[in-house]
This record gives C-alpha cells, structure tokens and sequence, in this order.
C-alpha cells in the first residue's frame, strides 16, 4: 500500500507512508469521521524542511509508526519517531526527536495543521455542493481549534492539544516548539487531535500509555471471544490472523451493537451487502457479530417509496452516509437503498444464525422486519416476471445494484450492456436460501403454516431458475436475465454463489463447480470475476476478470457444503499463494485477473485495504476445510473435514456453536489424501455427523 491508516470506531486516519498529510494533498488523507475530514494537513518539519523517511511500519491494524531523520552529512542526524494510535475518538500521536549529533543540537521541531471539513464524497471528487465557511482559528495554552459552520448549520471543530511546554501556535495552524538537546538525549511530545461537534463533544484525552493500553486490551479481548486457529501453514495461520484483527479495526457501533464497515480508506460505514456478507463469514469465530449486524440494519428499514433514495417499504438499505451533503439533502445516501441483494441476505442471514445458535429470541426481535422484507420481496418477485430484478429509480443512484456495481458489469455477448430490470442469478440464490433457511425458523415460531408457504415459494423458484439460468453449452448457470428475460451469457463468477444457497440441482451444481475451475476462469491465484473468453474481460478490470477474494470465499462455503473438496482445496491454496505477495498478509478488495504463471498477483491499482468481506475469507476457508455446517433444527453438526496442499494439520478451538462450543483437530493421514479428526470438546448439545 502506498498509504498507512488506523481506525478505531467512527474515527480512522489516512497518510502517506511518511505520516504526513501534505498541504494541498490530492490523496484525500486526512483525519475523518461520520464522512468528514476533521483534519486535511498534518506536516512535521525540522528547521522548516521535511525530514526524510526511514521506516514506515503498519503491521498492527490499530497503531502506525514512522521514522524519520533530518540529518548533516557526516556529522549527525535528529531522528524523529511518531507513533499513533486512535482511541475513544481522539487521535493520539506520539513524537521522540532524538539527537544522534556528536555535540549539543538546537532546532525547531514544527508541525503544521489543517483541516478543511469536507464531505467524503467532496474528497473522492464523487459529488459536488453547496458547504458552509471556514472559522478563525483559535489558539490557547497547549492547544488550539479548527472550526467550520456547516451549510447544515452543524459546527464542526478539531481541537489539538500537546503535553510539551514552550510550544507557540500561530494563526497558520501550525504549533513550534525550540529545542536544545544533547547527544542522544530525547524530547517526547504528545498531541491528541479530537473531532467534535455539538451532537458528539470533546472527551478527555488520557494519557498517551494509558489509551494505548486499553486499546490493546480490547483486542486481546477480542481475541479471546473469538475463534483460535493453529495450523501448520505459516500462511495459512498468519492469513488468519491478520483477517482477525483487521475485522477488529473495521468493527464499529452506530446505536445498534458491532458490525463492520465496508472498508478502508472510502467505505468506512456500514453497508447492507457488506456488512451482511461479513457477518455470514464471521459466524465460526464469533456469531454474536451477526446480531448487531441484523439490528442495525434492520433499524434503517425501508418505510416508504422515495425514488430519490431508491427506498421501498420492507428493503435493507445499500449504504449510509452521515456528512454534510447528506445532512442537507444534496445527496441520496442517508442512506441510499439502491442494491437488490441486500434484502434477501439479510433473511439468509437470519436462517444461517439460527442454524449456527439455535438462539430464536433474535427472529423473535426481528420478526416484523422480516415480513416487511419478506412483502418486498415477494413483490419484486411478482413484478419481475417470478424473478427478483433491479431497475434505477435514483437520478444519483447506481446503475447496476448487485455486487457488481459498476456501469459495465453487466454485458452481453454482441457487447451490448444489458437493459433494466435486471434479474441476476446469484440474488435468486439469496432469494431462495432465505426462504429455505427460514423455513425451520418460523416452524419453531409456531407458524408452520407460513413455513410451508416459504418452502412451497423456494421450491417454485428453483424450478422457474433451472429453466431460465442454465446454459447447457457452457455447463454452468448466466450471470442475469435482462429486461426482456433473455440470458445475460458472460461467464462469470457470480453463479458460483448459487452452491453456498443449495439452489442448483445436483448434476447442475457439480458442472457448475467444475466449470469456475477451469483454466479460462482460475487464474492459479482464484477465480475470475469473468471468464477470459466473454465479451467484455479484462484482466485490470473491476468487475470483469479482476479476483476478488470475499467472491471467492463466497463460492467456497457453497463447495464446502456442496462436499467439492479438491475443487475448494484448490482455490483455498491459490489464495493463500496470492496473499504472501501484499503487505503484512493483508487480501485486498480485489486484484487483477492475469495468470499466476507470472510468478505474482498484479495488483489493482485503487483497491480498498483492509476491507471486511476479504478480511473474513480466512474464516470462510476454516469453515470450507472443515466442512462444518450446523443445523440447529436438527441439533446435528455436519463435520467433514479436507487439507489443502502444504497442509498437514489444523487446530480450531472454541467454535460457537448452539450453546457451548466445538473445538477439533484435523491431521492428514501420512502421503494420503485421508484426514483423522479428533474432537477436542464439544459442548454445543449437537450430535456430530459426516
């Protein structure tokens, strides 16, 4: 990455590798929260000029730290080493200048400060607007604000404050300190940067050691509620482990318990599709991760049909946003509702939390925001030919409003994009797997009578989807029906999440999975977005040939439940080769398609890093290798384990499962493709079958 960022809560920090956000910066770093940037210039100088980098390090998701030197040429140098850290919304940064000159050294060590509050969406160029004015800065013994009156009438302040006496702020934003060292001795100054605003005012900063501390325990914490995973692939292991405490950094809490946002730097807010999928990934190492999911959610609901925010009553929203062109109306994300798969996963999130727990006080909750999403649904269905499709409604919505959202996802073979509604194929798989999972769940509410309805209503999709879908020359399923219910014919990844909803019949579901292994679709690292032989690939593409390793993790947990192990060992193993090429282990949102014969995954040159759904596709390998899948109405565990190449033993403790936990462990029998399982513990009061 040629950026470093932390986040902890609403609050996260992007720089440049040197730490600095530079004057007049295109990049948009800065300091932001509920999409706006509460800081937009960040320099350090030494004597006025910029010392230069040494190290930049960003192993830890939630501390970055940098090292810089202004030196004299054979003489000496000053080094300066900042470390930071964002805690219960303050950002604390801490400076050491150390004189490494042979004699006494005086300079003045200056950081510059800035801030523009600017909506993210002004940031990213993506929207322009009317906004409000800057303020007069106002200095003060050890600190100084940043203030904007916002065209919301929302005034918005950055306060900075330092622990070092001496310093002096000028009206420029920037804060001088005079210094006179020793050889080798130290100076430590410590700044905390506080957005605020009238509805969230300042807290009170602790003490630089004091906050690092607490932030530390609550990723132990974290860890200890979580899944433990022991293998004997280093890559494995570490994949795992940096997908554990990036999930951390990416957890967030807007009134209605955790769930995580999108990603880094621009989608740091929950989403629907995002949110959902992560949380659907994170149910082996910690299903409560879901009910703050399904709650937040389920809180914007859909109450009314408003084209401007492509809203109806009953569907779950795409995105929200919280920064001024939202606040006055100028744009539609507050929030916007323009996704067709949102809805459908929200249910099949509910089913497969029910399956993993047998916990139905959330349905219970939840019951009314189900029917209404159910009604949507159904509706869509109805008005979509028995199909669930999308169409823009949005002047500034999207065009396309599944997982692939850009312009020109959706192609067909004359190269033609298709024509709206749009019914895509994996959204019909969501349809159906919501409504087949929520069959035992509203059977153990006491309505059996709509538990037959919806099994009745799954089972008329799968025959009207096998009619239309299927492509017998390709052996594998369309990516979309267009507006005249003609076959979308790309080959692409999309079908693969059909295997994860059990929608395809069974002859159906083995082509399928074997034709996303061939060559023209796996590129040694993962499977394609697109297949290289259909109109429209490209192997730097967003949406057509990229990789994307939540798609991929995605159709993993299909051919996992499906029993194709060799195939899902092979995609496990591509993935785990690509992740030892990106920094600290970490899978971006995407990379590009071309063939892994190059020796190396090309990487997208704008990809989001960290970002939750690839985050948690180690968690969907754990769960594809083991072939674990509860089923609470049955009180069972379906446990058929497999190793990929290189890997000869697996350890995972403390799975929550029902009301206890699972713990196995997994070793290859040796020179064979058998594995002995043991069971560890096994609390949950499910019975274990193959």
């Amino acid at each position: 990455m040629d950026y470093r960022v932390i986040k902890e809560g609403d609050l996260f920090f992007l720089t440049g590798l040197n730490g600095d956000i530079v004057l007049g910066d295109d990049q948009g770093h800065g300091l932001y929260t509920k999409d706006t940037r509460f800081l937009s210039r960040m320099e350090a100088f030494i004597d006025g000029e910029k010392p230069s980098l040494l190290s930049s390090a960003g192993d830890k998701s939630y501390v970055a730290s940098f090292r810089l030197m202004k030196e004299a040429k054979d003489e000496g140098a000053v080094e300066v080493h900042r470390e930071r850290f964002i805690y219960s919304g303050i950002l604390y940064e801490r400076c050491t200048l150390t004189n490494y000159f042979v004699g006494d050294s005086h300079f003045e060590f200056s950081v510059s400060f800035d801030a523009d509050f600017q909506d993210m969406f002004l940031v990213r160029k993506y929207r322009t607007g009317e906004v409000g004015r800057m303020e007069e800065i106002r200095t003060g013994d050890l600190e100084m604000t940043l203030a904007y009156m916002g065209a919301d009438n929302l005034r918005r302040q950055t306060r900075i404050s330092w622990d070092a006496d001496g310093g002096q702020a000028d009206q420029t934003g920037t804060v001088s300190f005079p210094l006179s060292l020793k050889p080798q001795e130290q100076k430590v100054i410590t700044f905390c940067i506080t957005p605020m605003t009238e509805q969230h005012p300042a807290a009170e900063p602790l003490t630089y050691e004091e906050g690092l501390k607490k932030l530390e325990a609550s990723y132990e914490e974290w860890y200890e509620n979580s899944s433990r995973v022991q293998s004997d692939s280093a890559l494995f292991s570490g994949l795992y482990q940096r997908g554990l405490q990036d999930l951390r950094m990416l957890t967030t809490d807007v009134g209605f318990g955790d769930t995580t946002v999108a990603g880094l730097p621009w989608f740091a807010v929950p989403f629907g599709r995002d949110s959902l999928i992560t949380a659907l990934f994170m149910l082996p190492v910690n299903p409560q991760h879901a009910k703050g999911t399904l709650r937040t959610l389920a809180a914007y609901q859909g109450e009314k049909t408003d084209p401007w925010r492509d809203e109806q009553p009953g569907k779950i929203m795409h995105e929200i946003r919280y920064g001024e062109l939202v606040t006055t109306n100028q744009s539609p994300f507050s929030p916007y509702y323009g996704t067709i798969d949102s809805t459908p996963l929200f249910l099949a999130l509910i089913g497969e939390y029910y399956r993993w727990t047998g916990d139905l006080s959330l349905a219970e909750e939840l019951k009314p925001n189900m029917l209404r999403a159910l009604d949507y649904i159904d509706a869509s269905l109805e008005a979509g030919s028995g199909f669930m499709a999308y169409k823009q409604e949005a002047e500034k919505g999207f065009p396309n409003q599944g997982w692939k959202d850009s312009a020109n996802s959706i192609i067909h073979e004359n190269g033609e994009y298709a024509e709206s509604p749009i019914a895509l194929s994996e959204v019909q798989g969501y349809v159906y797997q919501a409504k087949a999972s929520l069959v035992p769940v509203f059977a153990e509410l006491g309505e059996p009578e709509r538990a037959r309805r919806l099994e009745t209503e799954a089972a008329e999709l799968r025959a009207r989807f096998e009619s239309a879908f299927w492509m017998e020359d390709e052996m594998c399923y369309a990516i979309a029906l267009d507006k005249d219910l003609r076959q979308v014919r790309s080959v692409s990844s999309n079908p693969g999440h059909l295997l994860m909803s059990g929608l395809p019949e069974e002859s159906r579901a083995k082509a399928q999975s074997k034709r996303m292994l061939r060559s023209d679709m796996f590129n040694g690292y993962g499977i394609r977005t697109m297949s290289t032989d259909s109109t429209g690939y490209y192997p730097m593409s967003y949406h057509n040939g990229s990789v994307w390793p939540h798609d991929n993790a995605m159709i993993l947990l299909g051919l996992g439940k499906q029993g194709f192990k060799d195939e899902a060992g092979k995609v496990i193993s591509g993935l785990l080769q690509a992740s030892a090429h990106f920094e600290y282990q970490r899978l971006p949102e995407l990379f590009c398609g071309h063939d892994a014969k190059l020796g190396y995954p090309v990487p997208y040159p704008t990809t989001c890093s960290p970002q939750a759904w690839a985050a948690g596709t180690s968690i969907a390998f754990l769960q594809a290798m083991l072939g674990l899948y509860p089923n609470a109405a049955r009180k069972e565990i379906a446990l058929s384990p497999f190793l990929p190449e290189g890997m000869n033993e697996l350890k995972a403790e403390r799975i929550a499962i029902g009301n206890g936990h699972l713990s196995v462990f997994v070793v290859r029998e040796a020179g064979s493709s058998t594995f002995k399982v043991q069971v560890l513990e096994n609390t949950t009061g499910f019975n274990l079958v193959d």
